[in-house]
């Protein structure tokens, strides 16, 4: 067989020299993919302080700016809005600690009467469970928690270790928060400085809006915190709770600050002391709490957040339950502005156009408040 002199060449030459080049650089990147993977998953805690303490600088810079703007060094402002912080977590934990020692105490001390009242009521069900038989496994329970306890004294330095881990970790955040938000400007401006012009330009925007939309949140929720633990306050102590003020607080915390079931874990722990008082109490606050929700959903969360959040109830759910999957309990508080922030930065670039007219796209019960061929917000 002849082999012509031009096939000659290529045949010797081989491969072509760019494959092995191509193959070095696959390997390279998932060499590099790996190395960062387990990179990341090693410093994820830390990464979660870090995303932790940009949310809360972002969410304090409207206040610093406001008094930047009014004379203040930006150090002192962010002093000055850490102080009220802790003051305000220290109030709240003050109030909340002596009604947590109180109650258990009063639990423990009206276990009985709850037996009995309980053996009585399965028995008009016709279930045969006598109050000895509660009692037992009362003691049996009462029995394996002493058991426990006895071996409370070996876990001391673990408790001891755990507590210290997370004081750690809040003075981390705090000193974190505190220098993204006194050099804010400085930090952006170092941001800026490894970007081109126009790539700058959207950075800069997608700070503004999340200074906007999370500032917003932080200090709409706070105000309508306010207002619930004010109003709760003067309900429960007509209804005569204990505690008035702690569970009026919180309340008010849990149902503005936790999404979705926020409400429902604020209201448990009022409605749980009450049932320790009388049934009337517990009524009491059940009635309470949906008239309250109602008031807050239909007057006031409309006129307070009007300009400052506006998710659709399916993307907060939503929302909250990736924040909760990819960062746990910081995640889920922190998905609500976080979505806010990435809607109002995709609504600026994304074209709207007018909607044809379709029974698909037009509800009946809208009446003339929605004309048809309208724009979709």
């Amino acid at each position: 067989m002849v082999i012509s002199e031009a096939a000659a060449p290529r045949n010797r030459r081989g491969m072509p020299p760019w494959i092995p080049r191509l193959l070095a650089t696959i390997v390279a990147i998932i060499v590099g993919l790996y190395a960062a993977f387990h990179m990341v998953r090693r410093l994820r805690g830390l990464i979660v302080l870090l995303l932790i303490s940009l949310f809360l600088s972002v969410a304090l810079e409207p206040a610093v700016n406001y008094l930047a703007g009014k004379g203040w060094k930006r150090g002192l402002a962010t002093g000055l809005m850490f102080v009220a912080l802790v003051l305000t977590a220290g109030l709240f934990v003050g109030l909340m600690v002596p009604l947590i020692v109180d109650q258990v105490s009063l639990l423990v001390v009206r276990l009985p009467e709850y037996v009995d009242r309980l053996s009585e009521f399965l028995a008009g069900l016709g279930v045969d469970f006598s109050s000895d038989r509660i009692r037992e496994a009362v003691s049996q329970a009462n029995r394996d928690l002493t058991s426990f306890g006895s071996d409370v004294a070996g876990r001391i330095f673990g408790v001891g270790r755990t507590l210290l881990g997370t004081i750690f970790q809040l003075l981390t955040i705090g000193l974190f928060t505190f220098y993204m938000t006194a050099d804010g400007p400085r930090l952006r401006r170092t941001v800026c400085s490894l970007l081109p012009p126009h790539r700058q330009r959207e950075v800069l925007r997608i700070w503004e809006i999340a200074i906007e939309k999370t500032g917003g949140y932080f200090y709409s929720r706070s105000l309508l915190a306010g207002l619930s633990a004010a109003i709760g306050w003067a309900v429960f102590t007509v209804i005569d709770l204990p505690f008035a003020l702690a569970l009026a607080l919180w309340m008010a915390v849990l149902s503005q600050f936790v999404p979705v079931v926020g409400t429902y874990l604020g209201g448990a722990l009022p409605l749980l002391i009450a049932l320790l008082e009388s049934p009337g109490k517990a009524i009491a606050v059940v009635v309470y709490v949906v008239v309250y929700q109602q008031v807050e959903n239909y007057v006031l969360a409309p006129r307070i957040t009007a300009r400052t959040m506006s998710l659709h109830p399916a993307v907060s759910f939503g929302s909250a339950i990736a924040g909760g999957t990819l960062l746990g309990v910081p995640g889920a508080l922190m998905a609500l502005p976080a979505a806010a922030t990435v809607q109002a930065f995709v609504s600026t670039y994304l074209r709207r156009h007018e909607v044809i007219e379709s029974p698909l796209t037009d509800d009946p019960s809208d009446g003339d408040e929605a004309p048809k061929g309208a724009q979709t917000g």
